[in-house]
């Protein structure tokens, strides 16, 4: 037989769920504080914060990130990033600019890309831990349950 019959399932499917933009911070928006969750971000816009997201990270071409750490499951820089990044995968587009040092098991860059920094590969790195969900209703019974406590 010259072809082999197709496999009936893929060998590799990918996590599309933590591959896709939910938020977007859109140019104009200033943020300063910490940035933390899951699913996707697209930064257009400036932060100034840690980043810890369970997923993708985006800085567009007007995205500026200043930042001590940040860390995602996947890092795309089109944009400015001034911080260390740790992350599976990080890819520095030809706009991209990084002052920092990257821990990363995959890394990838364009003509054009500039990086100023350290860089350490690792095998394995272990994933962004997800944030537990507060719950306000939670806060409130505590509360109650604290003053009839205090009575």
């Amino acid at each position: 037989m010259l072809f082999p019959r197709k496999r009936e399932t893929p060998t590799f499917v990918p996590d599309t769920t933590q591959s896709k933009v939910t938020s977007v911070i859109g140019p104009g928006i200033n943020w300063l504080g910490d940035l933390r969750g899951r699913g996707g971000v697209r930064i257009e816009g400036t932060i100034t914060g840690e980043i810890a997201i369970s997923g993708l990270v985006v800085v567009g071409e007007t995205g500026k990130v200043q930042t001590d750490e940040m860390k995602a499951d996947t890092v795309i820089v089109a944009g400015t990033v001034k911080g260390n990044i740790t992350c599976q995968k990080l890819e520095i587009r030809a706009s991209g600019k990084v002052w920092g040092d990257i821990v990363t098991t995959s890394f990838s860059s364009e003509d054009g890309a500039f990086f100023r920094g350290q860089m350490r590969m690792e095998e394995r790195i272990d994933p962004v831990p997800a944030l537990p969900l507060t719950n306000s209703s939670d806060e409130e019974d505590n509360t109650a349950e604290e003053d009839q406590n205090n009575e």
